[in-house]
């Protein structure tokens, strides 16, 4: 089956283009959503008109979602997840926790459906890309550590300055305890 874009849609095109998609995708999904209609003789006429709306319509999209790319590029989320000890994750970090954590840092919400990522089962760092438009796809690292590493992390950063401290009250403690030489009596 033979449609016309009406609208972009992902992975397949761009409004105005012309696709052939299976029969099931086109009737059941692209129509009723408003996404195509059929590629018949008086549809083809209307090529120019629509490929100029969308084009208005996507340059609009993008100045207005640029300053939300800028705050998502570069953004560095990190995961603390339940682990074993080859590193495997007990589950996963999916697209959907990255969306969450991606709407929770920048005060705008990003959809699963927009998150572009590799399956992360194991620790490690991840790179993700938020698609907010077809034109603009920030781009976001993950990092991924294991429970205990982190509560490990920071309790080795305090036990120095603890030990520094313990140590130095036991060695004045020790100094205070131990008596002055006394002079020895002679013997007799």
């Amino acid at each position: 089956m033979r449609v016309m874009l009406i609208k972009d849609v992902y992975k397949l095109g761009r409004a105005g283009d012309v696709k052939k998609v299976a029969d099931g995708y086109g009737r059941n999904f692209l129509i009723p959503q408003g996404l195509a209609v059929l590629a018949t003789a008086g549809a083809l006429k209307q090529v120019e008109r629509i490929k100029g709306q969308a084009e208005i319509r996507r340059a609009a999209l993008n100045t207005e979602l640029q300053g939300v790319a800028d705050q998502i590029n570069g953004l560095a989320l990190d995961f603390v997840v339940k682990a074993g000890e080859t590193g495997k994750l007990y589950g996963s970090v999916t697209t959907q926790d990255v969306a969450l954590a991606v709407t929770e840092k920048i005060r705008f919400e990003v959809k699963r459906q927009q998150v572009d990522m590799q399956p992360v089962r194991e620790i490690g760092e991840y790179v993700a890309h938020v698609r907010l438009t077809m034109d603009l796809v920030p781009e976001i690292k993950i990092t991924v550590r294991r429970e205990g590493e982190a509560v490990e992390e920071k309790a080795e950063e305090e036990k120095p300055k603890a030990r520094g401290k313990k140590a130095k009250a036991e060695a004045e403690a020790l100094v205070a305890e131990t008596p002055a030489a006394e002079p020895e009596a002679p013997a007799g």
